[in-house]
């Protein structure tokens, strides 16, 4: 059984001794990236070629004297963050040649914006970890033992641990290396997948998978609560609290949409041997401002994320079908193509075929994965499909 790297995301009961050495610690994290960032953009500019590593011991050295109240907080944090410096640069540069328009220049962090700080476990001895696990309590470096709501869900060797600030409290992302795998329920053969705006997904089985649209049903109290914080003096107790109560309202909703979206993805992994869905432009859907709050309610991106990896875990195949194949407007008896507009909800064909546009599409996506137009590793020589 192949080993992988699973992360389970768990709040934290902290007292209020450890709720301040967790605002001191990302406050440390924060600072030793800024620092780390500004160093490498002076170096560049100056010719030099400047790397995480020689800013790391050039950190420690200056650490003791410039700053001293950095060595109340453990190593890990400042040293994690100069490493993802160099991580952000190396993404940045990999966009660059690949040519994409926003490849993203890495920016200077804000105080309370996304406020975190990662602990890791090197290669120490059995028992000497830096971050271990005791039931419902999680040990950090320097603070100890900390509460968490619950267990962690699957077993394994900690590799690390990202503690972070949200909306409802601190939250502790624990990185664990497992064999642990989702079990196989049943073997259904072959499902094509229409992720849709009117429903989540439409299999081609004939089941439809409403989703629970979090934004559109919250979006009278999220314009009520936006409107309430910009009526507050900003920076002011009663501008917190507001921010709190939005804060809150956004994780919820975010909260809302990843649980229909791990249900659905955790079904189609376990339950069917081949799982055909459209490799979706979602960039370019969003320009329509018609749709676009829609789109974004459906979490396609995730939903792929999680079919990708889930159907590893299960042994199950992933056939990606570009965008451009014509699976709404390919009638899916005979396969004549037609011209649909988006208003045109039903695929009305000459041969008799008369059903929904998106059971349509899915019963096409299924066709197209089952062919032999894709080999077993789910290749396609036309090009149009490709195994996740």
């Amino acid at each position: 059984m192949v080993c992988m790297i699973r992360v389970h995301k768990i709040k934290l009961n902290p007292n209020s001794a450890q709720s301040e050495y967790f605002v001191k610690a990302c406050g440390v994290a924060r600072h030793a990236y800024n620092w780390a960032l500004g160093r490498w953009i002076g170096q560049y500019e100056a010719g030099l070629k400047p790397s995480e590593s020689a800013l790391r011991r050039e950190y420690n050295a200056i650490k003791p004297v410039e700053f001293p109240w950095a060595l109340e907080i453990t190593k890990n944090a400042p040293q994690q963050a100069i490493k993802n410096v160099g991580t952000a640069f190396q993404n940045f540069f990999r966009r660059v040649k690949n040519g994409d328009k926003k490849p993203g220049y890495p920016k200077f962090k804000k105080k309370g914006v996304h406020d975190s700080f990662r602990a890791d476990n090197g290669p120490q001895t059995a028992g000497a970890d830096a971050v271990s696990v005791d039931g419902k309590r999680v040990k950090l470096p320097v603070i100890g033992w900390v509460r968490m709501r619950e267990s962690v869900r699957f077993p394994g060797q900690i590799k690390s641990a990202v503690v972070s600030k949200m909306a409802d409290g601190w939250h502790v992302a624990l990185a664990i290396e497992t064999e642990a795998q989702l079990e196989r329920k049943a073997n259904n053969g072959t499902v094509g997948v229409d992720l849709g705006i009117k429903a989540l997904a439409v299999l081609s089985n004939g089941e439809t998978v409403e989703g629970p649209k979090p934004h559109k049903i919250l979006l009278k109290r999220l314009r009520r609560l936006n409107q309430s914080l910009s009526r507050k003096v900003k920076g002011s107790a009663n501008w917190r609290k507001a921010k709190t109560k939005l804060s809150r309202l956004h994780k919820r909703i975010a909260d809302i949409r990843n649980d229909a979206a791990h249900k659905l993805t955790t079904r189609l992994a376990t339950e069917f041997d081949t799982v055909a869905i459209e490799d979706l432009n979602v960039s370019g859907m969003v320009q329509n401002h018609c749709l676009a709050r829609s789109i974004m309610d459906g979490g396609f991106g995730e939903l792929r994320r999680q079919i990708e990896y889930k159907a590893q875990m299960t042994g199950s195949n992933v056939v990606i079908v570009d965008c451009w194949f014509p699976s709404s407007r390919t009638c899916s008896s005979c396969g004549v193509i037609h011209i649909m507009p988006l208003s045109s909800r039903r695929m009305v064909c000459d041969c008799g075929n008369d059903m929904d546009r998106d059971l349509n599409a899915a019963r096409n996506l299924a066709k197209y994965a089952a062919s032999s137009a894709v080999s077993a590793c789910g290749a396609s020589s036309s090009g149009i499909a490709k195994a996740a």
